[in-house]
Formats: structure tokens, sequence, C-alpha cells
């Protein structure tokens, strides 16, 4: 797969996705938004892809949209520039929507349209070199990529209102005290902890894996019958898959050997 701002190789069943602008940070432009949909279709299609792996080539995960892209925006009417924005919003919605999990591994500075870009996936894992911020505020404008829906979902209101009004900066350690990020680990040892995650993922079956993760992803938007409804649906599909007998049989033996 060819792309010039993203590199998309496909790995044991695991799709990796990667920023590849490093001489600006991977800072986002219009070229990436649209490589990074297309990626994301691709792995979304391929039966042979469960997990896929979303990171940023070089010493940056993102430093947020492009300040040319910003500048461009600027030009722009305010149809045009709703319209550009809502494009945006759109592709980050498409990747939160993937069926299949996708993990953010976060190598180095994810800040602005690049923490909202690791907020759109199911788990993140930092390096201890990650740094995370929505500095937007700074610069007068607002987090406009759902940074203001999705972070409070994760952290809280009030941490969330902290992060956006004083447009503070926090590094890996606080980041997963308050739970923006799932773990923190070595810088060395990202890959493998990261991998060895979607390993843990691909154990499990994908059709629950995926039904699950669309259960979860509605429990913000949905009213509680309504959603327990999907759930009693979501689990007649699942009875129906010929591999739960022994799937079953599996667990039992791994629980008796632990």
């Amino acid at each position: 797969m060819n792309f010039e701002t993203v590199i998309y190789e496909k790995i044991e069943g695991v799709a990796k996705v990667v920023l590849n602008r490093a001489e600006v940070m991977n800072a986002i432009n219009a070229k990436m938004l649209m490589e990074l949909a297309e990626a994301f279709k691709v792995a979304g299609r391929d039966e042979d892809v469960r997990v896929v792996v979303l990171t940023g080539a070089g010493k940056a995960f993102s430093s947020g949209m492009d300040f040319r892209l910003l500048e461009e925006i600027g030009k722009m009417g305010l149809s045009e520039l709703y319209e550009a924005t809502r494009l945006a919003q759109g592709i980050y919605s498409q990747i939160e929507s993937l069926e299949k999990p996708v993990i953010a591994a976060v190598n180095g500075p994810a800040l602005g349209g690049g923490l909202e870009l690791a907020l759109v996936c199911d788990l993140r894992i930092a390096s201890e070199n990650a740094i995370f911020g929505l500095p937007e505020v700074a610069v007068g404008i607002v987090p406009d990529l759902a940074g203001c829906q999705r972070l409070p979902r994760i952290v809280g209101l009030g941490k969330a209102k902290e992060l956006v009004m004083t447009a503070r900066l926090i590094d890996a350690r606080e980041a997963e005290r308050i739970g923006l990020v799932n773990r923190v680990v070595p810088h060395d040892r990202l890959e493998g902890e990261v991998f060895l995650t979607a390993k843990a993922i691909m154990m499990n079956s994908p059709l629950a894996v995926s039904l699950s993760k669309k259960i979860l992803n509605l429990s913000f938007n949905v009213d509680m019958e309504s959603l327990l409804d999907y759930t009693a649906l979501a689990q007649r599909v699942c009875v129906q898959n010929e591999d739960v007998p022994g799937r079953v049989r599996e667990y039992v033996r791994r629980l008796k050997g632990s």
C-alpha cells in the first residue's frame, strides 16, 4: 500500500498505520487526513486484519494540525471552513467506528488534533516520552475534532475542562493517573507491549470483540433499555457462532492450567 504521508503494513494479523511526517512531528495536513481514511478502510475490509495499531514515525505521535493547514483554513469562507471541519470530524469518527480494535501506540507528543486522534482509538499505550495536551485555546481556537466530547468521557468532565481551558500539557505518568492512557511503558518496550496487547485481543472471538466494542461505544449515547435490547440481539448472533463450544472448552482448559 503506497501512501505519501502514512505507512501501512500488516504483521501477523495486525495492521500498523504510521503517521509519516517525522520532519514536522507528524503534523496532520489534508493529504494525511485523506490517506488515514483510506488506510483504515483497507484495514477494515481485510479479513486477515484483527487489530489496528496507530503510531507516529520518529519522536512524535502527532503535534496536531499542520500550521500551514491552519493558515489555509483561516483564509476560507465560513461555509467552506464548516465543511472542511465536518470532513475532518467524519474521518476521525470513521476510525472510532471501525469494527476492529484500534490501539494507539503513543511514542511521543500527542497534541491538539494529534491527541484527538489518539482519543478515537480504543486503547492508548504510551511511551514514557509521551506528552499530551489540547492547547487550542492558547492560539485562539477550540478543539474541533471532538476532543471536548471524547476527553471528558475518558477522564471526567472536571479534568477535561482543566486541560482544555488551561491548555496545559501533561506527561505520560499524569496521563496514566487520570485514565487518559491505559498504561505507560519504557520507550524501548512500547512496540512490544502494544503487540502483546494486540495478540491478547486476537486470542478472543473476532465477532464477540467487534460487537462488544460497538456496545461500549454506544454506552454514552443510547439509553439503557435500548442498549440492553441491542446487547441481547448481539448475544443471539454470538451464540450461533459455531466456534463457541470450542472456545468454552479452551477457556476452561486455560483456567485450569493457570
